[in-house]
């Protein structure tokens, strides 16, 4: 059972009353700037994003320009990184650059700019750097290189050491924690307060015509949807659904969706994922042609090959999810860390299961795709541990780390796993307490069905877009009567209800509380909690009650 935790006591009667309390609820002191977002209160002040080094960034690039260098858009391989390499070329194209993407294979060369990844550059691309003088349609007769890294770098002190040792400028654009140490870059553009496709659209002059793909890349990063962040997701989600992207168009129409009806959900579970399911399983290179191409017929081979290998990406996400709740079955459940490392484990998708584990569980999950002399891992926490902290601690054994408080991901040598396993699983147990692994149900305050209507749930949706920073609103409503309810679904895995409290009946259903169905028996009381959503069928609308969690009385 969830620990329930409302935020006011107070019954609210109307809807002046509801959402002057919900904006006190997300701490929005100033109402007509959240209702009303504006791109030009977006600045590198309130992002705290250093100017000199813009400036020293912008320099060098209109030099490279200038001097017909080649410059590099060294791009993550998630749908962020790919974002926002996409937003930084079609602004470095639009200036008249050479300038070309290049993204890292996950399993030969792992996240970020590397010595490996910069050997590649220097062999595939004929520049003065290469002394390399084979034929290549891609190679470019006698350019410098600039490479530009895009949601990586800040970590890469090895890497870029050698990119300097080549005659090569590296430009770091990131918003992974600072380490201890920075990088020897040429300049250091970053902030923890965007995502990194946030970061390059700040970068190249806040473009309009890439709010498409900023929009996606902050929902699909889970940045908290405040302040700047809410500004870009708002309209960048306006734009999405008016946008004319052959790609992007493409993946609505092998995903099922219609412009004008694409939401927060559409994107952080439609539209991402297969954005990011190349890179988990191929080569993200296809997602980024995908969102630049111009061609419809090529983004409609293209989402059609995206929409496949996200399919093959969630079969193999739940064969490895029952195969790591087999594993951690036979651990020690008292640990406060779940800690699981195999050799089948596909690094591509070991996030996804760490996050899968942690929903479940409700602990911080660390999982490592193991190889014979090195390993991949990736972390998910839950509130109130930071995890890239903790990892952080382990410096001295790990080959090397990055990411967030929630999220994180690392490399390490095979030999030192179950080390690092002790120390991780010892600092965990110390650290978290056992209410913190009391899973919390938060809710906004109190309401009765006969405040539910039309125009409450038009007040609500004024909120959006919905994520983290700015939940949806979520209401508690006492004492109501069940009058039927059925499980539905395949092997039943969902309650269908139908409520009532005073004169007012509402449907309702519980998403994958299916076994919850004898504690909610035709004419028993229930306190529920619950979010408001309006279902369409045929034309026709209804307010609908999808349910969060219940109590009965």
């Amino acid at each position: 059972m969830k620990k329930w935790v409302i935020k006011s006591n107070t019954v609210i009667r109307t809807t002046k009353e509801l959402v002057a309390l919900l904006l006190k609820n997300r701490n929005i002191e100033k109402e007509d700037e959240f209702f009303n977002p504006a791109l030009h209160d977006i600045t590198s002040k309130n992002l705290q994003i250093d100017d000199k080094q813009i400036t020293k960034a912008n320099k060098r690039i209109k030099k490279a320009i200038k001097n017909k260098e080649l410059i590099i858009i060294y791009s993550d391989y998630d749908c962020d990184g790919i974002c926002g390499a996409g937003i930084l070329y079609e602004w470095l194209a639009g200036r008249g650059a050479t300038v070309l993407p290049y993204v890292p294979d996950r399993e030969t060369e792992g996240y970020g700019i590397s010595k490996a990844g910069i050997d590649n550059i220097l062999t595939k691309f004929k520049c003065q750097n290469s002394n390399d003088k084979s034929n290549s349609k891609f190679k470019i007769q006698n350019a410098k290189i600039l490479i530009i890294t895009i949601d990586n770098g800040v970590t890469a002190n090895e890497a870029i050491d050698y990119a300097n040792s080549k005659n090569i400028n590296v430009i770091v654009v990131d918003h992974h924690q600072l380490p201890e140490k920075l990088p020897d870059a040429y300049a250091i553009v970053h902030t923890t307060k965007l995502c990194a496709g946030g970061l390059a659209w700040f970068i190249a002059e806040k473009p309009e015509n890439s709010l498409d793909l900023v929009g996606i890349a902050t929902i699909a990063d889970m940045v908290p949807l405040t302040n700047e962040n809410r500004i870009i997701a708002k309209l960048g989600l306006e734009k999405l659904n008016k946008t004319e992207r052959p790609g992007l168009l493409a993946i609505f129409n092998e995903a099922g969706l219609k412009s004008g009806g694409i939401g927060a959900y559409e994107v952080g579970f439609i539209i991402a994922p297969r954005i990011n399911a190349m890179g988990r399983m191929e080569n993200a290179l296809d997602s980024l042609r995908l969102l630049c191409t111009k061609k419809e017929e090529r983004a409609a081979e293209l989402a059609k090959k995206l929409g496949m290998v996200n399919r093959e990406r969630q079969d193999l996400t739940m064969q490895t999810f029952i195969t790591a709740k087999k594993i951690y079955s036979q651990k020690n459940q008292e640990n406060k860390l779940i800690f699981l490392h195999h050799e089948e484990f596909n690094q591509g998708i070991i996030g996804l299961v760490a996050g899968k584990l942690t929903e479940l569980y409700y602990k911080p999950a660390i999982i490592i795709s193991k190889g014979k002399e090195i390993s991949k891992a990736s972390a998910r926490s839950i509130s109130g541990f930071n995890i890239i902290e903790a990892i952080r601690s382990c410096e001295n054994i790990l080959i090397n780390a990055g990411g967030h408080p929630m999220a994180a991901g690392f490399t390490v040598a095979t030999e030192r796993i179950f080390l690092l396993e002790e120390r991780l699983t010892q600092l965990a147990n110390g650290q978290i307490t056992e209410e913190q692994l009391q899973k919390e149900l938060k809710i906004d305050m109190e309401i009765d069905f006969s405040l539910l209507s039309f125009n409450l749930y038009q007040e609500i949706q004024k909120f959006s877009p919905f994520g983290m920073g700015n939940p949806e609103p979520v209401f508690i409503s006492r004492q109501v009567q069940v009058v039927s309810v059925s499980a539905v679904g395949a092997e039943s895995k969902h309650l269908k209800l139908l409520l009532k409290q005073g004169n007012i009946a509402m449907q309702a259903i519980a998403f994958g509380m299916g076994k919850r169905i004898t504690e909610v028996k035709p004419d028993s009381v229930i306190d529920i909690v619950y979010t408001i959503a309006l279902d369409t069928w045929n034309g026709n609308q209804k307010l609908n009650l999808k349910i969060k969690d219940f109590k009965s009385l």
